[in-house]
């Protein structure tokens, strides 16, 4: 099938729709499933071909053997390398972020490390904003070195000065991972400043890759792409998700970038099944909706807890004020606040632990961006492999809890909140 025949129109007269219209059909052909108005589950994994011709052409365009024509998309193979299912939500995903092109995976440390060893070789430098996400901290501080990459990081807390420096002290770097904002403290990195550092200390003939991992905003309220980023990554677990039913990843980006990522998705094995791409599908057609409901309770709950007597500080960008470091990149950047919340609570952690542990209706559980309110210690859970030492100069502290908003009522809420402060 041509692209031009599986993408659909994106435009009613002269009027371009939104991605929230087009998350209903975008990519998708009834007649060519029974008339099913959903995608069907493309439960196969193999393909097969109309003629050893078209094998042949397949298999051309797949190994990069050949250029595809104009408007010739990889046919369908084997599940491994393209199905039905993860095609229409590839596309779909392109949508949010204005992305050329996308690749779906299982898990968002999927897609994390796959985009990672695409680029990355022995004797390269990573440079990357802490904190980011546990998982990848490890990945990049116990993993990659094993490989002879060096991994350098910079505090987010820092802003652009930090980051300049860090990029001065390592001369030349191959990537720079940003995670904004960054979890769990919510500070925020400046994306552009670091497309500008990437120009500036590539090494000739090998551009420097800026790759920001979207997670927390996502694609709602920031787009990266459209502040110089090469690659965006998702845990699409999360908001995009955002049912807690489903473990996925993506990246994002030109069509060059994403044929070579999906190459080494091919040979990893690191593709998400036609199920997840299912469950995705369901999810993107209430993303916005979503995202806007936890966005709006979330600065609700943010300031109540700012004016809470057993709060000592409230992590949050929708908090900045002029003056403030971060204000006038959050205002150019991000398009909305979004749903995460930190905030230290008296006590240190016998206190942190106090109080999750008499949470009811939100729930004592890491993971982001469900339907559900989630709540977890930081320190010693999502970030535990990271030393005490390395936590406290990222800005993570004891008396950390990090809460995901969900979609429940509000007063609900601060009444389980309420509650929870109480046993403190």
């Amino acid at each position: 099938m041509s692209k031009k025949d599986r993408y659909g129109a994106r435009t009613i007269g002269n009027r371009e729709l939104a991605p929230e219209s087009l998350m209903m059909s975008y990519g998708y052909r009834p007649s060519l499933s029974e008339g099913a108005l959903k995608s069907p589950i493309f439960q196969t994994s193999t393909f097969v071909f109309d003629s050893a011709e078209d094998g042949k052409a397949f298999f051309e365009v797949a190994y990069g053997l050949r250029e595809p024509a104009k408007d010739e998309s990889l046919g369908l193979i084997y599940s491994r390398l393209n199905n039905p299912d993860l095609e229409i939500l590839e596309d779909r995903l392109t949508l949010w972020d204005d992305a050329e092109a996308a690749a779906v995976f299982e898990s968002g440390m999927a897609a994390i490390s796959t985009t990672a060893l695409t680029y990355l070789r022995p004797g390269h430098t990573l440079l990357y904003s802490a904190p980011v996400y546990g998982g990848t901290q490890y990945l990049f501080s116990e993993i990659l070195p094993q490989f002879g990459i060096r991994t350098h990081p910079f505090l987010a807390a820092g802003g652009t000065r930090a980051m300049e420096a860090a990029a001065e002290e390592v001369g030349t770097f191959r990537m720079l991972h940003l995670e904004t904002p960054a979890n769990p403290t919510n500070h925020l990195v400046d994306i552009e400043a670091a497309a500008r550092l990437a120009r500036k200390h590539s090494d000739p003939g090998t551009p420097a890759l800026v790759a920001v991992d979207n997670t927390f905003l996502g694609p709602v309220f920031q787009n990266p792409l459209e502040h110089g980023a090469d690659l965006v990554l998702y845990s699409l677990t999360k908001y995009v998700g955002g049912h807690s039913d489903v473990i996925a990843g993506a990246c994002l980006g030109s069509e060059e970038r994403i044929a070579e990522v999906k190459g080494s998705r091919t040979f990893f094995g690191t593709m998400a099944g036609p199920w997840t791409g299912w469950l995705l599908m369901r999810s993107l057609e209430t993303l916005k909706l979503r995202m806007t409901r936890q966005a709006e309770t979330a600065i609700r709950i943010a300031d109540w807890l700012h004016a809470h007597p057993k709060v000592g500080r409230v992590y949050f960008p929708g908090h900045l004020a002029e003056g403030d470091p971060d204000y006038e990149l959050f205002r150019r950047q991000c398009k909305a606040a979004g749903g995460m919340v930190s905030f230290d609570v008296e006590g240190g952690e016998e206190g942190a632990f106090r109080f999750l542990n008499h949470l009811s209706l939100v729930k004592l559980a890491v993971s982001l961006g469900g339907t559900e309110s989630l709540a977890q210690h930081p320190g010693t859970m999502t970030h535990s492999d990271i030393p005490p030492k390395m936590q406290r100069e990222m800005g993570i502290t004891e008396s950390m809890v990090r809460l995901s908003v969900g979609v429940e009522d509000f007063d609900d809420l601060v009444a389980d909140l309420s509650a929870a402060f109480e046993a403190i």
